[in-house]
């Protein structure tokens, strides 16, 4: 093979190849120098993601595919990299005071969200079953481990050891799904998956079941949620903000790719199961979150809730539906960056709260923080005319456009109930006593809350470029 055949070949993979090669270094780099490396590893792995994002961005327009299309480069894959690595980077933002805390000081840490990233990215351009997997596993084992982070918190530990074992149980169920489908199909790509299901069976809709079953435990939809509320509220806070974007982001892409491409013969089949899962998630994420004190068990069952709502443009099966589920998906993420970098910073005396009831009052001792939290929450809610409206819109559009109009239905009503708890929120910070002044906020917190407000405030003067973005993406799966 020549030097052009094999440059060619591997064009596609520079940004991860970079990622990878550069987590490597950093890696020796914090075995060199030791705990007093935790910061600048930290700030040079922000500085490689934003590198490999302007890799991403450089590479050829067009679908590129490599590793006998295992390995994919379109839209598609292009926009929702883009965002996982923008989560990324904002959860390392969100992480430099944990991490730079003398009692902890774990240069690792940036190296194993960095390494995640990286699974998250061959996941997001996986072309077949093996790649998928690959991806699923790197991205998930550095979860593991970062989830288990705090080592001197017990519930950090917890969270660790649940999300492993739970996490290992649906990694195994993926599995056996991708096994009953190679061998019923005899081809593990997606490409020759499509071209074989053009009628169901037995066997292939048991594979069906098991390999969406892992998926849906990737992205916390129902029944496969059982582990965010308890992981969640374990984890430290910046561990938390990052299970909440980024990892999302890929799993739902995955999700996203497979259901439209491989499975594309059978969508009767595999709409059911979405269209179910979408509604559970949705009901749960309403109803459970009524009775919570935790912010962060709140945001968990926020979360589910939404991964139904985005599921909603999933079982539309159409290209309008995967623009819907793009749009929302960006806008999720900003919407729930911005709210933990806020939840992060209020602190008092150092000291971080995580209970609703220390939220209030904050109207009179942060006013540009209660309001700013105020509109993420009701951004969160669906409130027009901020940018968590418009995600809803456009899923619900596509939704009703599909014929799915009771899907829709039930959507719109319980995105009025979960309205409630952002509500009362609001509420703690606007009309109760305020308990002591606040610590001022930290500028890499501030800057996180100030884009993520911007966008969800302004978003509807100018959607065009997101909008456009999703589109193109969207069409490059069909």
């Amino acid at each position: 093979m020549s030097f052009e055949t094999a440059g060619y070949q591997l064009q596609p993979v520079l940004p991860e190849l970079v990622l990878a090669v550069g987590a490597m270094a950093l890696l020796m780099l914090g075995a060199y120098r030791g705990q007093r490396a935790t910061k600048l590893v930290t700030w040079l792995s922000v500085c490689l993601l934003i590198v490999v994002g302007i890799l991403e961005l450089m590479l050829p327009s067009g679908k590129l595919t490599t590793f006998g299309g295992g390995f994919v480069v379109d839209d598609f894959a292009r926009f929702l990299k883009i965002l996982a690595l923008i989560g990324s980077v904002a959860t390392l933002l969100l992480s430099i005071e944990f991490v730079s805390d003398r009692s902890r000081r774990i240069f690792e840490y940036s190296i194993l969200v960095v390494l995640s990233t990286l699974g998250m990215m061959v996941l997001i351009s996986a072309g077949d079953l093996i790649s998928l997997y690959l991806g699923l596993e790197l991205m998930s084992l550095a979860l593991y481990v970062v989830a288990a982070s705090n080592r001197d918190n017990a519930k950090s530990t917890e969270a660790g050891l649940k999300y492993f074992v739970l996490g290992a149980l649906s990694s195994g169920m993926l599995l056996y799904g991708a096994s009953l489908l190679y061998g019923f199909t005899g081809t593990v790509s997606f490409v020759g998956l499509s071209a074989a299901l053009k009628t169901g069976s037995i066997g292939v809709a048991f594979g069906l079941v098991f390999l969406l079953a892992g998926l849906c435990f990737k992205i916390s939809a129902v029944p496969f949620h059982m582990w965010t509320p308890d992981v969640y509220e374990g984890a430290p806070t910046p561990v938390t903000a990052f299970f909440a974007s980024a990892p999302k982001v890929a799993a739902l892409a995955v999700f996203t790719r497979i259901t439209l491409t491989a499975f594309s013969g059978i969508l009767t089949e595999w709409q059911q199961i979405v269209v179910f899962v979408s509604i559970a998630s949705m009901a749960l994420g309403a109803f459970a979150a009524i009775g919570q004190r935790n912010i962060k068990r709140l945001m968990a069952y926020s979360s589910i809730g939404h991964m139904g709502f985005a599921l909603v443009g999933l079982a539309a099966g159409t290209p309008e539906g995967a623009q819907g589920v793009l749009v929302y998906l960006a806008i999720y993420v900003s919407m729930t960056l911005g709210s933990f970098a806020i939840i992060l910073a209020i602190k008092r005396q150092g000291q971080s709260f995580e209970n609703i009831s220390d939220f209030a009052g904050l109207s009179r001792t942060n006013p540009v923080l209660a309001f700013i939290f105020a509109m993420l929450l009701f951004s969160l809610a669906g409130v027009p005319p901020l940018a968590g409206f418009f995600a809803k819109w456009y899923v619900f559009v596509a939704a009703i456009r599909a014929g799915l109009f009771t899907l829709s239905v039930i959507g719109v009503l319980t995105s009025v109930v979960g309205a409630y708890y952002y509500l009362s929120i609001v509420k703690v910070m606007y009309f109760d006593e305020p308990l002591t002044r606040l610590d001022p906020v930290r500028l890499e917190l501030g800057t996180v809350v100030a884009l993520a407000g911007i966008f969800n405030l302004l978003f509807f003067i100018y959607p065009g470029p997101l909008v456009s973005a999703a589109t193109s993406a969207a069409k490059s799966l069909f």
